[in-house]
């Protein structure tokens, strides 16, 4: 879809009736027959499964209980609040939120259902308790193990199919492949059943989205079809918008992955502005996670001011106070991007005078430290980033770290690559290569050791950092495989690809590195960085 179409596109409200609840007219076509005399109940039904599977669940409760509203005795309508309530792949269940979802299902149960309905509302029933246990495990077992019995009597109802899908991604969530890249055991069935949705109906927003978490990992190139498809499925939906970004930077797409982003940040801002929803998981959480992507995308084809500027958007986005608050320290993560991208642009007066954060945000102010340090051994200054190391270090080995969850792994993980990252810069920086390549090549240890996540957690690729060292120390065919594996990892991020070029030219195989040049030149070409003052 063209940018002024999408641009023009935002949230729009179709001609209706005066509501508290808007009918959206960029939310596709998706279409779930259920029964119900009201056609009006029907279309906030639609609207609220099609948010739903864009992950905004919130507002698909508000479009489930309007449907509920207009037509009190339609039991589908009080499912799908209750499907809302539950945990999905990025936020386990609130407890609260246990009573709620099962009020809803006995008005569910009390509704008017066909037979094929009731299947769905009870294998519902499975997934709560009163009172909720600390330990949802069996519920969620449950609950997967009723949704395949659901398809089972059912093969061609391809929504229970995609439910039946994210209920076993919610068993392990992003946790769908082992470290060798072989699928854990629910995985093939996840597959099975979304290929079977998408082969159906290639359309389906739902099973696209699902499709792309199961395979980015591992298996990308599996899901660039559903990818080029799903930003124009959903225009409105912002974080359907967004998703095709987790493809096209696996398969290195980067400049889509901006243009994704870039599209998804305009329909949310368009949501929120028109909307005003709580400041909750979505505004958030799904909200800045569109700068995130942004900003790491921008950063591997080396556009400095646009990663710049929505790494910094991301910090803005989250209060300080709401750090603090019970279930979001994750969000502590956010404020360190910007940090992160300062290291990558080599912008070490301006990181210097970045303020400390408080110490009751231990990963921020660790990764500040880390942060520091490397500007300082940027300047020559080693005995002071090594007072750095040492700061980071007692906030990093602090075993509280190893509990306080980031968005994918514990801070302590996290800040355990950030310490031995600037350990090998200090070496580096004293003329100890050796020890340089060691500490690095052990952050690239613990830096593959985190469960997956997009964009990573760490921000700048400790390999091209050890492939740097490398180089710089006459190790030129280490630094030529260290590079060529982050490649692997990155697909044509132009840092990696300039290391792979100065290893190949060092070792005077000039026609390869000269194919690989003109690789770069095209990655590089909308860049505002030079390649050779960066030093790498």
């Amino acid at each position: 879809m063209a940018l002024a179409l999408l641009l023009a596109s935002g949230l729009g409200l179709a001609a209706q009736a005066p509501s508290a609840v808007p009918l959206y007219d960029n939310l596709g076509t998706h279409h779930y027959s259920i029964t119900t005399s009201n056609p009006q109940a029907q279309r906030y039904f639609d609207q609220g499964l099609r948010l739903y599977y864009a992950f905004n669940h919130q507002e698909a409760i508000r479009a489930f209980s309007e449907a509920a509203r207009l037509d009190p005795a339609c039991a589908m309508c009080h499912w799908g609040v209750a499907l809302s309530l539950g945990p999905n792949i990025n936020a386990p269940m609130d407890p609260a939120a246990a009573e709620p979802a099962l009020a809803a299902l006995e008005r569910a149960r009390e509704g008017q259902a066909t037979a094929a309905e009731r299947t769905l509302i009870e294998a519902l029933a499975t997934r709560y308790a009163s009172p909720p246990p600390e330990d949802r495990s069996e519920l969620d077992r449950a609950y997967a193990e009723a949704m395949g019995k659901v398809v089972r009597l059912y093969p061609d109802n391809l929504d229970a199919a995609a439910l039946y899908a994210e209920s076993l991604m919610d068993l392990s969530p992003w946790q769908y492949w082992k470290a060798e890249g072989e699928p854990r055991p629910d995985t093939p069935q996840i597959l099975a059943q979304l290929e079977r949705v998408i082969a159906a109906n290639p359309q389906h927003p739902g099973a696209c989205h699902f499709f792309i978490h199961a395979v980015e990992a591992v298996q990308p190139e599996r899901a660039v079809p559903c990818a080029e498809r799903l930003a124009d499925l959903m225009p409105g939906a912002g974080h359907l918008v967004h998703m095709p970004g987790h493809i096209y930077i696996r398969v290195g797409r980067y400049e889509d992955a901006i243009r994704a982003n870039e599209h998804a940040v305009h329909a949310d801002e368009t949501f929120i502005r028109d909307q005003n929803p709580a400041f909750g998981v979505y505004v958030a959480g799904y909200y800045p996670h569109n700068y995130d992507f942004l900003a790491f995308a921008a950063s591997m084809i080396g556009r400095s001011e646009q990663a710049l500027s929505a790494s910094r958007k991301i910090a803005e986005l989250v209060p300080e106070p709401m750090l603090r608050e019970p279930g979001m320290t994750f969000l502590q993560h956010h404020m360190t991007r910007h940090l992160q991208m300062l290291v990558r642009f080599a912008r070490w007066e301006e990181l210097l005078a970045v303020p400390a954060p408080p110490t009751d945000l231990p990963h921020a102010r660790g990764m500040w430290h880390y942060a520091r340090g490397r500007a300082l051994v940027a300047q020559g200054n080693t005995d002071a980033a090594r007072d750095e190391l040492v700061a980071l270090r007692t906030i990093a080995q602090d075993p509280r770290m190893a509990e306080l969850r980031m968005e994918f792994n514990s801070s302590g993980a996290v800040l355990a690559i950030a310490s031995q990252v600037l350990e090998g810069q200090i070496a580096a920086g004293q003329g100890k290569p050796q020890e340089a390549v060691e500490r690095l090549r052990e952050a690239a240890r613990l830096e593959d050791a985190l469960t997956y996540g997009e964009p990573p957690e760490w921000t700048v690729p400790v390999r091209q950092d050890l492939g740097s060292v490398l180089l710089e120390s006459g190790q030129y065919q280490a630094a030529e495989q260290t590079f060529r594996e982050d490649l692997r990892r990155f697909p044509d991020n132009g840092w990696s690809l300039h290391g792979l070029e100065r290893s190949l030219q060092a070792q005077q195989r000039n026609e390869e590195a000269g194919e690989v040049r003109q690789r770069l030149e095209r990655i590089w070409s909308g860049a505002d960085v030079s390649l050779a003052a960066s030093g790498r």
